[in-house]
């Protein structure tokens, strides 16, 4: 049991990691437009065809939500509470029912086997375990199930900007929610066990993050 001092000695902690989900969500509320002109149109490709159980973990503040078809049954899983009242409202402006639930994504909130497609996009880059995460993407996707992502990456070994990446991500980090500009996104989705993983890289043209992944990967 902790003691009144450790309490109040991790307090400053405390206030300084709420305050950085506080202002995360806040940043992904101003730029959400930003990012959806450079791949927009990506994304509309690749939710096209969604159907049924759609699981998104780290919606955020909804900017997915307008690409989806509109007769999905739509589940999102965001361990921010910051982000709520912004998806909350998106929601509420395109006229859709969803079902928003706590939680993060090495534990979802969902039955085995009972998923049509599980979405990520820009969140495997800050879940504290990667393989953890896929673990649990693959337990709540039915037989057949997909997978669709669209994630920022590790830039090429041995390149200027891989040593940025690699320099800037502790600070990185704390103002991007747990962000890891540089993770290898693409070696963890290959070793899951997978059925089939299938990507194409893209340059996003953004700072710091622009070597990007879009795919989908099924059970």
């Amino acid at each position: 049991m902790m003691t009144v001092n450790q309490i109040i000695g991790d307090l400053p902690n405390q206030i300084c990691a709420n305050f950085g989900k506080r202002l995360f969500a806040w940043m992904m509320a101003q730029n959400s437009g930003t990012y959806d002109k450079i791949v927009g149109e990506r994304k509309r490709s690749l939710f096209a065809n969604l159907q049924g159980k759609v699981l998104e973990i780290g919606p955020r503040t909804g900017t997915n939500l307008p690409y989806y078809p509109k007769d999905i049954q739509w589940i999102g899983i965001e361990p921010n509470p910051h982000m709520h009242s912004y998806l909350q409202k998106q929601a509420q402006k395109l006229n859709l029912n969803i079902d928003l639930r706590m939680g993060n994504a090495e534990w979802l909130d969902a039955e085995d086997n009972s998923i049509d497609s599980v979405v990520s996009t820009l969140t495997l880059c800050s879940v504290p375990n990667i393989d953890y995460t896929l673990q649990a993407i693959l337990r709540v996707l039915k037989p057949g199930g997909r997978f669709l992502f669209i994630e920022h990456v590790a830039a090429p070994q041995g390149t200027v900007l891989r040593q940025l990446q690699r320099t800037i991500s502790p600070i990185w980090k704390v103002i991007g929610d747990g962000c890891h500009p540089d993770r290898e996104t693409w070696i963890a989705l290959e070793n899951a066990g997978f059925a089939s993983v299938n990507y194409e890289r893209f340059d996003a043209q953004l700072p710091i993050v622009s070597p990007h992944i879009i795919g989908v990967a099924t059970k």
